[in-house]
């Protein structure tokens, strides 16, 4: 069974920075892309970043301030955001799958990021 964990999420303040994490498990962590997306109050659930084995891939509006990574070895993905804007408010949920194929697989409960003053 496939299970994904996120954590890491709090609340900040604008400029401020938060890792998250998500912990893997039901599957082979390293033979798949992954996908970080979140859904901010009232609006859709929005792809953010994807990683395949090395590559990377953003959202136009946290390109520069976010990052994407993977440790295959803790079978763990992780988004660091950086200099956050208070638009960055949403709950993130951690995704299998790439940019292209994402909608609808199995994803975690999700973390929620709360940027504000």
């Amino acid at each position: 069974e496939v299970r994904l964990v996120e954590s890491g999420g709090a609340l900040v303040q604008p400029g401020g920075s938060l890792t998250l994490s998500c912990a893997a498990s039901g599957f082979t962590f390293s033979a798949y892309d992954m996908t970080w997306a979140r859904q901010a109050p009232g609006k859709e659930l929005e792809w953010v970043s994807s990683i395949g084995q090395t590559s990377t891939y953003y959202v136009d509006s946290v390109k520069g301030r976010f990052s994407i990574s993977r440790d295959n070895d803790k079978n763990t993905l992780y988004l660091q955001l950086n200099n956050l804007k208070t638009e960055d408010t949403a709950i993130y949920y951690c995704v299998l799958g790439n940019q292209f194929n994402w909608r609808g697989n199995a994803r975690g409960q999700g973390t929620q990021v709360t940027v504000s003053s």
